[in-house]
């Protein structure tokens, strides 16, 4: 008996993967892991619901998701552009990291993170997040209910979010054009 697989090409952290066989069924988390060597998305609850798994789907439009790797197939991936954590930060020709991305180096500016297993979804929620507002700049009196409802979905077990919560704050309130201020 074997195990039936299918072609699956997409646009990984700017670059083109695939063609490659990949079995039915196998969850996006599996194949970023087993398939390409990216594992800094964590496999966490199993169940979608801790979102440490999550990646960024950039849309046509311009805009971006987050997708949970550990409940969604591979195949669901076909031909999209997909950024996970390892993305973010700039690095130099030999692949070595030169800088942090804005949300990542608040983060660690905050100490935002203790055993860190949270923080690749984290990172990617707050990313979608600037990116939105890059788009959708937010009243500046509704900016904590729209961290909050880009983060509250993700768990954390070990630092009480506070920290996550400023750190995104911070981004924002220092990155021009995001908040419109009141008149």
């Amino acid at each position: 008996m074997s195990i039936a697989t299918h072609a699956l090409s997409l646009h990984l952290n700017g670059k083109d993967v695939g063609p490659v066989d990949v079995p039915e069924g196998l969850m996006m988390i599996d194949f970023l892991h087993e398939y390409t060597g990216l594992t800094g998305s964590r496999l966490g609850c199993g169940q979608g619901l801790c979102r440490a798994c999550t990646v960024i789907v950039d849309k046509a439009d311009g805009s971006s998701e987050e997708v949970r790797t550990c409940i969604t197939g591979a195949h669901f991936f076909q031909g999209k552009k997909v950024r996970t954590v390892e993305a973010h930060a700039q690095r130099d020709d030999k692949g070595n990291v030169v800088a942090l991305s804005p949300v990542q180096q608040k983060f660690l500016e905050h100490f935002s993170f203790q055993c860190g297993y949270c923080t690749p979804g984290f990172v990617n929620a707050a990313t979608v997040l600037i990116e939105r507002l890059k788009r959708q700049p937010v009243a500046r009196a509704q900016l904590e209910s729209t961290i909050t409802e880009a983060l509250n979905d993700h768990i954390c077990r070990c630092t009480g979010y506070v920290r996550y919560y400023e750190a995104v704050r911070d981004v924002v309130l220092s990155t021009p054009g995001l908040v419109k201020e009141s008149k």
